[in-house]
């Protein structure tokens, strides 16, 4: 069958199910009530501390075929995951699901697990390194399924996605599991995207190695969630947080995006007191807000707040009164890590609150900006985050369909051209967030207004901007680097790409 953006999808895969084509992003209203939370009420234990992860694992009782969940608030630093897997597998234990928010390079061992048929289903919103490059080959049994960071919370907690243990890491907790992640060696600041999964997974461990007296400070899991604290060496480097994409560019054709950015932001008539702000990690985005911050500060104003995963660049704009609040997720960087610990405006925020579309009302559905990266987008607006050019999974949508469809102003931002690869194309590899979200793309050789924003365009042009035909700036980066081959779209699917609704946006296949 085919989708609303003219996808090819199959109609049923196993170890998915029935597939749900993607309509268009306002089409699947949910009208299935939400889960209880689960088992909050059980039998009173005499104590949930345990020392060994091997007696604890037996005394959980996985067995195969069970699905088990991870955080990634350690990202790139992260050891909760390698640690508990490499026990299970020892285990003989097989034929698991892995549900984690994100995966990153750190977890490579799972390459290992994935090729011996301890993990056969990986469901994330984010992939990259070794694990990325192995579903993209067709190592892991059945496809992988990439949700947006709002779709996971909204398919936990509508029942779609059933974790069996939640392994939590907890930078502290307390002996009966009251949880935060501003104090200890491996402080990562907000918990936002392990929330849906204490609160919702059948059996609940916080993983700490930082355990304090009762009860803990600055409470973000409370003990009521949680089953067994497994106490040990190590959860984690903090350093591994600021890894990959949380840098402000030095490039000079990024910098030149991000201040044709700020000057679309003013002319759309969104830069005003009371505004509200997201940006992507990306090195360009970053620097957008960097001249965000210089042109609030020349007019004095102060918006509401900042949104997302908060990084040390929305942090010093907060500090130095540019927004009221910030609105965090997760934090990127030990700036933001620092600023939560030490700030009440500085505000948790649970993946869920963040983006679920189902839910009574996401933060990004108050967002007036949102500056977004793209590793293509195509000339129906349409953007990939998920994929290479070579049809290799190296990311994800993250928050980037969540906040494009939430945003009244989302801007990508990129290059026309990045190592001889056109950026703008005619079609990109795989669909992650549907231009239909997508208002303005922004590049070094133009601005273009996707047309179903009229108003926008008008204001642009009114403002003494140029702007340029999207088809026109693929032909400019077609004239430069040739026109991509086609890849394969008839080979084996590895990884299904839903859309935040659960509906199916794309596909990605074997390389």
């Amino acid at each position: 069958m085919i989708n609303s953006i003219g996808r090819v999808l199959p109609e049923y895969s196993e170890g998915y199910g029935e597939i749900r084509p993607f309509a268009g992003i306002n089409k699947n209203v949910s009208n299935s009530e939400y889960m209880n939370r689960i088992d909050t009420v059980k039998k009173h234990k005499a104590s949930k501390r345990r020392n060994n992860l091997a007696e604890l694992i037996r005394e959980l009782e996985i067995k195969d075929g069970m699905t088990l969940s991870f955080h990634h608030h350690l990202r790139n630093g992260d050891k909760v995951l390698n640690m508990v897997m490499e026990q299970v597998a020892e285990m003989g234990i097989k034929d698991l699901t892995i549900a984690a928010s994100s995966l990153f390079p750190v977890h490579a061992p799972l390459v290992g697990w994935i090729q011996k048929g301890v993990v056969t289903s990986v469901i994330a919103s984010y992939i990259s390194g070794p694990v990325a490059q192995s579903i993209s080959q067709g190592d892991l049994k059945y496809p992988a399924i990439m949700h947006t960071h709002g779709g996971r919370a909204r398919a936990i907690e509508s029942g779609e996605l059933v974790i069996d243990i939640a392994f939590l890491g907890a930078p502290t907790s307390d002996c009966c599991g009251n949880i935060n992640g501003v104090q200890g060696p491996a402080a990562c600041g907000t918990l936002g995207y392990a929330v849906s999964d204490a609160e919702y997974a059948k059996k609940v461990v916080a993983v700490t190695d930082n355990l304090v007296p009762y009860p803990a400070e600055r409470v973000a899991i409370s003990q009521e969630y949680v089953d067994y604290v497994l106490v040990v060496d190590s959860i984690g480097d903090p350093d591994g947080i600021v890894s990959g994409t949380t840098q402000i560019t030095r490039n000079p054709l990024g910098l030149k995006i991000a201040a044709q950015a700020v000057k679309v932001i003013e002319a759309s008539g969104y830069l005003k007191e009371g505004m509200s702000f997201q940006t992507g990690a990306g090195g360009t985005s970053l620097a957008v807000a960097h001249f965000l911050k210089e042109k609030m500060l020349e007019e004095g104003l102060v918006g509401s707040f900042a949104s997302g995963g908060i990084t040390g660049c929305l942090v010093d704009m907060f500090e130095q009164g540019m927004f009221r609040a910030l609105l965090d997720v997760q934090c990127f960087d030990h700036e933001a890590i620092r600023s939560f610990r030490e700030n009440s405006r500085h505000q948790a925020m649970s993946a869920s609150k963040y983006g679920n579309p189902h839910n009574k009302g996401a933060v990004v559905d108050q967002l007036d900006v949102m500056i977004l990266g793209a590793t293509e987008i195509d000339q129906d607006f349409n953007v990939n985050v998920t994929t290479g050019s070579d049809g290799c999974i190296m990311g994800g949508s993250g928050g980037h369909s969540d906040t494009a469809a939430g945003a009244k102003l989302a801007i990508v931002v990129t290059q026309l051209v990045k190592k001889r690869n056109p950026i703008v194309k005619e079609s990109v590899t795989t669909v992650t967030t549907p231009g239909e979200s997508i208002d303005v793309l922004v590049t070094e050789r133009g601005i273009a207004v996707n047309p179903r924003r009229e108003d926008v365009r008008k204001q642009l042009l009114q403002a003494g901007i140029h702007l340029v035909d999207i088809k026109r700036l693929k032909e400019m980066a077609y004239e430069l680097t040739g026109e991509p081959q086609a890849l394969d779209k008839d080979g084996r699917i590895v990884a299904f790409v839903e859309y935040r609704d659960g509906t199916l946006i794309d596909v990605v296949r074997k390389i």
